[in-house]
């Protein structure tokens, strides 16, 4: 019996409906019944409304001072001793390097533009200040996190973004040593391509591709080319192999293989060297993420989270932020990113032989589950029975395990989808953890409802929408993940602000603001390679060949 993409997604996404309709409230005291409680009771009992901290201290330590506490709380500090400002420009000179000079960057560098290491500068200047900002606050207040990383890890993404530029500088001064050995007559307007690269691009492109095709595009079409280039070079009269002439003693059978070894060299070369090409590429892309991960860890050590007892909190944030992550990278695909890839909803791929996007997804998926299937007990004694919550947590990561090996197209949506309708009727001690839980499980089911009805469209005409419909619930949802952990919400029912709509209003605010910046990224892209292609044409017109 053949599925056809239709029966596939609506029967996918009634699974999902009804498994979320099936979470109301009285399926969620039936599981309180079940289930261990947040540290082992409450048998039987409703969530509580109201918060005991006589209760939390029999399973938590008291919660010490932190950073936050001192700069905004604590009215004991003597005036002159709190210095937020400081912390303030560290958090602004940080997300303006990884959030904002550096996507410049890696968008100029992609297209060859000249004005890219103004944006590496601008990178570094900013990321420097944002270390002195820090350097300082840290002299000035006392260490309130005692065995910190930060500021460790953070000098290690300094160091690849470092590595990284090294690279780019060597090869810019390799092609200017070219230059210059060349021999030929050269001035400063004519420097400025070969450094950039350029010049490659002329010979093989011709006038109409002058800095228009970037090192993505680049890379994905230089193979066909080198190897078309090469075929054409050993059969012209300037190919080693025509060195020796017809005259030469050399037989047929050594110039074969003389032919044979060049080619199998220079592919192999051309193999590493788009190799090389990828891993820069990934490695530069990666470090915007990295910048993410630092801004989570930052706030955690900044608030004096994720110690003692409640250190899986730390996990908890590290699964919001991939599905935080998930969600970005969805909607970028709905803008038209990676569709060079064929990554890109609504355009059709250029060429094959690349994994798809689900193909990516599935594998992620399943690394998740199986990594995270073993860190459910970090923080457990040795002996400690099983917990009914961590069977829970166990019992959905080798869902995302097994379901990522399958590698097919519903399955990161229904595993998603499964995943947030299950946390949506956990059992937590307090109704606005109950709440809260249910906000962020809602959200990834409707991301696997849309993501369902995606495919049902897609195989229905191809898209040309940029809604961003699923992948907007995702990107929510994951914050909200990142806001449910016990830590945030018993610290928001410390402080009063234990009420729902207002971390929804804000994780939704986020959502839009982070949106905002995808579409930024990629409509400067977009713009800056149209008005390259302008530029070109006219320089094509002006000096025909």
């Amino acid at each position: 019996m053949r599925l056809h993409p239709l029966h596939l997604a609506l029967a996918s996404s009634l699974v999902l409906s009804y498994v979320a309709s099936s979470s109301t409230p009285d399926d969620a005291l039936g599981l309180i019944a079940r289930d261990g409680g947040e540290h082992g009771h409450h048998h039987g009992v409703a969530p509580l409304l109201e918060l005991n901290e006589t209760e939390v201290t029999l399973y938590h330590s008291p919660t010490p001072p932190s950073y936050y506490t001192i700069d905004w709380e604590d009215s004991d500090q003597v005036p002159g001793s709190r210095h937020p400002s400081l912390i303030i420009t560290h958090s602004v000179f940080m997300s303006l390097a990884f959030f904002g000079f550096l996507p410049m960057a890696i968008t100029l560098r992609s297209l060859n533009h000249a004005w890219r290491g103004i944006a590496v500068f601008s990178f570094y200047t900013s990321f420097i200040l944002a270390c002195a900002a820090s350097s300082v606050y840290r002299k000035l207040t006392p260490d309130m996190y005692v065995g910190s990383s930060h500021a460790r890890h953070g000098y290690n993404i300094l160091l690849i973004a470092l590595g990284l530029t090294a690279i780019d500088t060597f090869d810019a001064f390799r092609r200017l040593i070219s230059f210059l050995r060349s021999g030929k007559h050269y001035t400063l307007k004519g420097i400025a391509p070969r450094l950039l690269g350029r010049e490659e691009n002329d010979k093989t492109s011709g006038p109409e591709y002058i800095g228009l095709m970037g090192d993505e595009d680049a890379n994905f079409h230089r193979g066909n080319t080198e190897q078309w280039a090469n075929h054409v070079r050993s059969h012209s009269t300037m190919s080693d192999g025509t060195l020796f002439g017809p005259s030469s003693p050399h037989s047929e059978a050594t110039l074969h293989d003389v032919h044979i070894s060049s080619s199998q060299i220079s592919s192999k070369i051309s193999l590493l060297r788009r190799l090389g090409r990828a891993a820069f590429a990934a490695t530069e892309r990666a470090l915007v993420f990295a910048g993410f991960a630092m801004l989570l860890t930052g706030i955690v050590i900044y608030t004096g989270g994720c110690r003692e007892n409640y250190i899986n909190g730390f996990f908890s944030r590290a699964e919001g932020g991939i599905f935080w992550c998930y969600g970005l990278i969805s909607f970028a695909r709905f803008l038209g990113w990676c569709s060079e890839l064929g990554w890109s909803w609504n355009r059709a791929p250029s060429s094959a032989g690349y994994p798809t996007a689900e193909m990516v997804e599935s594998t992620v998926i399943f690394l998740y589950g199986a990594t995270n299937t073993w860190m459910e007990r970090f923080g457990a004694n040795p002996g400690d029975p099983y917990t009914t919550k961590q069977l829970q947590h166990i019992g959905i990561a080798v869902m995302f395990w097994f379901a990522g090996l399958v590698v097919f197209n519903p399955f990161p949506a229904l595993v998603i989808g499964v995943t947030g309708s299950v946390m949506a009727a956990h059992f937590q001690t307090y109704l606005f953890q109950v709440q809260i839980h249910s906000l962020w499980g809602n959200l990834l089911v409707a991301f696997a409802v849309l993501r369902c009805l995606t495919y049902f469209f897609v195989w229905v005409a191809p898209p040309r929408s940029t809604l961003p419909f699923g992948s907007f619930f995702l990107a929510a949802g994951g914050l909200s993940f990142i806001f449910s952990t016990e830590e945030v919400t018993l610290m928001a029912m410390r402080r009063g602000r234990d009420d729902i709509m207002m971390f929804a209003v804000v994780a939704v605010a986020i959502t839009c603001l982070a949106f905002t910046w995808i579409i930024w990224v990629v409509g400067f892209h977009g713009w800056l390679k149209a008005r390259t292609k302008r530029i070109v044409r006219a320089v094509s017109y002006n000096n025909p060949a």
